[in-house]
């Protein structure tokens, strides 16, 4: 019987130019991405029957780093959307934060969490 398992990897970060102000496009800032998939619980001791972690990880950066948008919330689902694009991939979320963005008041973080399940109109 297969069971379901959770891999997350946590705090990757990433150089890129998202964001609305001018500023933010010119300069770019540190962004840091969790991502939590549910997979199938592998048959067997052989990466083939699981997620590739590593591969998983330059995956997510690669697209953070790519192509500037207005809102961490389309970078989110950008995320999310490619990792659910993985055969083994169940579900999928993805948080996006944002430590650096320009705020009126001080702030620890900013972060945006978006979830998406296979078979979900995505």
């Amino acid at each position: 019987m297969a069971g379901t398992t959770r891999v997350e990897l946590t705090g990757i970060r990433v150089f890129a130019r998202h964001g609305v102000l001018p500023a933010e496009r010119r300069s770019g800032q540190e962004f840091v991405v969790d991502v939590r998939c549910g997979i199938t619980h592998p048959e067997g001791d052989d990466i083939g029957l699981t997620v590739d972690y590593a591969a998983l990880a330059q995956r997510v950066h690669d697209l953070v780093a790519a192509d500037p948008v207005d809102l961490i919330e389309t970078v989110a689902d950008r995320v999310a959307r490619d990792c659910l694009s993985l055969a083994r991939v169940s579900w999928v979320e993805v948080t996006v934060h944002k430590p650096q963005a320009p705020m009126p008041v001080p702030v620890a973080d900013v972060a945006v969490t978006v979830r998406h399940v296979r078979g979900d109109d995505v």
